[in-house]
């Protein structure tokens, strides 16, 4: 996508949001072409949310958003320009999801890529920042905003031969949960979601589309699906004000850990 074809479609989407009726409540989700995004995007427009869904595949995203009422616009969270422009045009908001992410590779310390570090970095904990740093003004403006950032069971724990995975997505719940102590006594909540296996494009990511590799990671056991972790998020958002569920550590019940699950 050209840089003129993305100002036009966050131009329109930002003309098509000032438009909603005052009431409407206003759910963000980022990394929503698939997976759990997609997922997510669903079940809050379902429990009545206009949900604005950002990625870099416009394709997916605009046929997504056709089908639930929502609003897709272009996002790429390692580009601080389109963090910046995307957050500008949302209007109000009452929760956002932080869900882009992703790793790459299996190597060890010594082995390390960095180039693969810096994208899981980029991409799990500075693509964070600058959704949370660029919507929470917003979020604190409508009296009751909340956030919820889609880590991993990798932010409480270590692997051999995922360390660039597992450091950015501690640094990513650190982040997250350093927000709530700034943000105690404001009107917004904090939520953190830390997945265990779950059956998605995340693997196929991993290992570069290697279809058996990817297959390999859920064999002989029943992961978790997209939906699994949607209706949880969609919990979340339907919880009173006043109640903050601070963290919620999720797994199939084949998995004990990151290293430890029972395959048949």
């Amino acid at each position: 996508m050209t840089s003129t074809e993305h100002t036009a479609d966050v131009r329109a989407a930002r003309e098509r949001l000032a438009t909603l009726p005052s009431d409407t409540r206003v759910a963000v989700v980022t990394g929503a072409s698939s997976g759990i995004g997609e997922a997510t995007a669903r079940e809050l427009a379902q429990q009545g949310f206009h949900v604005i869904v950002g990625a870099r595949r416009l394709d997916r995203l605009q046929a997504l958003a056709d089908e639930i009422g929502g609003t897709a616009m272009p996002l790429d969270v390692t580009d601080p320009a389109s963090c910046e422009a995307f957050c500008a045009a949302v209007p109000r908001l009452h929760v956002l999801v932080n869900n882009a992410g992703g790793a790459k590779g299996t190597t060890t310390v010594m082995d390390a890529d960095e180039e693969q570090w810096r994208w899981m970095w980029e991409t799990n904990v500075l693509g964070t920042l600058r959704l949370v740093r660029g919507l929470m003004p917003v979020l604190v403006e409508t009296g009751d905003g909340l956030v919820v950032t889609i880590t991993s069971i990798a932010a409480l724990e270590s692997y051999d031969k995922g360390s660039g995975y597992t450091t950015a997505k501690h640094a990513q719940a650190v982040l997250h949960r350093t927000l709530r102590g700034e943000h105690l006594g404001q009107p917004v909540r904090f939520t953190e979601i830390a997945p265990g296996m779950v059956e998605t494009e995340f693997s196929l990511v991993r290992f570069d589309g290697d279809d058996d590799k990817a297959g390999a990671v859920y064999q002989g056991l029943t992961p978790m699906v997209a939906r699994d972790i949607a209706e949880i998020v969609g919990f979340v958002a339907s919880r009173p004000s006043h109640v903050n569920l601070d963290q919620i550590v999720v797994k199939p019940r084949d998995q004990h850990s990151a290293m430890r699950a029972h395959r048949r």
